[in-house]
């Protein structure tokens, strides 16, 4: 849990969003004079039905909204400045990326937005590939990547500036139950390393497992708000787990109870459960145990060595990379051409004969078909021409 003494990495004080009509009249108050800190190594929760204002508070916090009321603060800045947004990684619900670009590419193109050299690039690319379980896809463009295989290379990019505030919409949608426990895992590394990340999610389990504090907005407002220690312990009633217990002890332990409280309904007596996701895990890491060949996505790899607190690692590994890669801006000047405009290019430059697309081939009869044509337009010129 964070200190509360420590500067917040998120401060909002009466945050306040309408949207007005063409004629300046309130059209819809998507978010109501609302409070709240983050604070660093949290892993914060925001939840609510649609429509409940996450969204735009999302929005707001990424500088691509501006409030209509109130103060909003984040990393200690304005979130419209450009220093705040470089220390921010951003995976929205739906990944939209360059449909032409291979994953290697992809990433590589983002590293560059963020002033990565082409080492470091080629490095944290490799690493994150890995982690996210495309390393055998590194080649394939994204055009033809499942959403689960998109999911995964948006919260890759995600992270190619090792962000010091992480921002997930949705981060396990698409996901299968692996690909879910392994996001889950990655965010629970980020916080032990004082990453501060904020989740919106409406899969709750997946918030209740990785979360040290829900905000449940609806409305406009935050309806709810704490750990989950305090939200969700039922204080008015008692469980005991024990070792599994013979029928004659059982019955001891419910004599003893009856006999103090006095009623039989009050008290059951069963088995703990795991749940439905545990199971499928230990099923699936059977399998991978008794060695069986998938031709779906595999596991992912270890935690990128960037995203950890070993700098001697990443230092060694970067400056071997140096001495491989040509240090050469594999993008145009800003002033020529959009970089992603100049990506898809060279992209487009490097397909094959076979993939380009070819004209039709025409005919004989369609060549004599416009012939015809040709000769009938010259008729009718002559005729309208008087000769």
């Amino acid at each position: 849990m964070a200190n509360e003494n420590n500067q917040p990495v998120v401060n909002a004080v009466g945050l306040t969003k309408i949207f007005r009509d063409f004629w300046g009249r309130p059209k819809a108050k998507a978010v109501m004079d609302i409070d709240f800190n983050v604070y660093p190594g949290e892993v914060i929760g925001l939840l609510g039905p649609n429509g409940s204002g996450k969204s735009t508070t999302v929005k707001m916090l990424l500088g691509l909204l501006y409030p209509t009321a109130g103060t909003l603060s984040v990393l200690g800045r304005s979130p419209r400045a450009v220093e705040t947004k470089l220390e921010i990684g951003y995976l929205p619900e739906e990944s939209y990326l360059y449909k032409y670009l291979t994953a290697s590419e992809t990433l590589d193109f983002f590293g560059a937005l963020f002033g990565l050299s082409a080492a470091e690039r080629k490095l944290r690319t490799e690493q994150l590939l890995d982690m996210v379980g495309l390393s055998h896809a590194r080649r394939r463009r994204v055009g033809e990547f499942s959403k689960g295989m998109a999911r995964r290379i948006g919260l890759a990019q995600a992270m190619i500036n090792d962000p010091a505030l992480l921002i997930l919409d949705e981060p396990t949608s698409g996901l299968d139950p692996l690909g879910c426990k392994e996001v889950k895992d990655l965010i629970l590394h980020l916080k032990k390393r004082g990453k501060t990340v904020i989740v919106t999610s409406h899969m709750l389990s997946d918030v209740e497992d990785i979360c040290d504090r829900v905000m449940i907005m609806y409305g406009g407002k935050i309806r709810a708000e704490g750990t989950l220690k305090e939200l969700l312990t039922i204080t008015d009633s008692s469980r005991i787990t024990t070792p599994v217990l013979s029928p004659e002890i059982t019955a001891k332990v419910l004599k003893i109870l009856r006999e103090n409280f006095g009623s039989e309904e009050e008290f059951r007596v069963d088995h703990p459960r795991k749940s439905l996701e545990e199971f499928f895990l230990d099923v699936i890491n059977q399998a991978r145990h008794d060695s069986v060949e998938t031709a779906g996505v595999v596991s992912g790899g270890n935690i990128a060595s960037y995203l950890n607190d070993d700098k001697d690692t990443v230092l060694s590994a970067l400056t071997q990379n140096e001495e491989t890669v040509e240090e050469k801006e594999p993008f145009p000047d800003p002033g020529e051409v959009s970089r992603a405009e100049a990506a898809v290019e060279a992209r487009l430059e490097k397909l094959t004969e076979e993939e380009k697309p070819v004209e039709p081939e025409v005919s004989k009869k369609d060549e004599l078909a416009a012939e015809k044509l040709a000769e009938a337009n010259d008729k009718l010129k002559d005729l309208l021409s008087g000769k």
